[in-house]
């Protein structure tokens, strides 16, 4: 439901370093976003497409695998992807709250 999405959002904006929060349906069109226009669409259409060749090369790999969590790691940022069989979730983060 709705409201367990905003749930979910609100739990996960509490977490240190944590920057924005998209979530895209299946096609990657966004559906929920912390970010302004202009980021949410590029974080949706180029997450989603990432998301979508790494879980062709999962299967690839293994047919009978699948993908079930995606981290990227750059000097700026850390973006976790969760994908699921209706939505992705995006989440981005600064790796150096800690030592800030």
């Amino acid at each position: 439901t709705m409201s367990e999405v905003e749930e979910t959002i609100n739990r996960i904006r509490t977490h240190k370093g944590v920057t924005g929060i998209v979530i895209v349906n299946s096609e990657g069109v966004p559906i929920r976003s912390t970010f302004e226009s202009k980021q949410t669409l590029q974080y949706s259409a180029l997450i989603s497409q990432l998301a979508t060749k790494a879980r062709s090369v999962i299967r690839d790999l293994d047919p009978q695998n699948d993908l079930t969590f995606l981290r990227i790691r750059s000097k700026k940022h850390e973006i976790m992807v969760a994908p699921d069989r209706e939505y992705i979730l995006i989440v981005i983060q600064d790796p150096n709250a800690d030592s800030a």
